[in-house]
C-alpha cells in the first residue's frame, strides 16, 4: 500500500517517467464501491497517471482522468 498525503492507494509504481498510482478492486459495478475506490486516487493532486484495475469488462472508461482497466488486459499489455 502507498500513501500520498492523506490518500492511501493500493500501490505506487515508479519508473523513469515518474510515478503511477493504482487502486485495485474486484468489481466497481455498485456506485458506492466505485466512489470509494476513486476517492483516494482523486485526492492525489499531481498529474501522474492513475489507474483503477478491476475484473469488470467495460469499455475503456475514464473518471476525471483516472482510467479504469480490466486487470487481465492490464497484465497482458507489453
Amino acid at each position: 500500500m502507498g500513501k500520498v498525503g492523506d490518500a492511501e492507494v493500493d500501490f505506487i509504481a515508479t519508473n523513469a517517467e515518474g510515478q503511477e498510482y493504482y487502486q485495485v478492486s474486484q468489481t466497481v459495478t455498485e456506485e458506492q464501491t466505485l466512489k470509494r475506490e476513486l476517492s483516494s486516487l482523486d485526492a492525489i493532486k499531481d498529474h501522474n497517471p492513475k489507474y483503477l484495475l478491476t475484473m469488470d469488462y467495460t469499455p475503456l472508461t475514464s473518471y476525471n482522468g483516472i482510467k479504469q482497466i480490466n486487470v487481465l488486459d492490464w497484465l497482458m499489455k507489453e
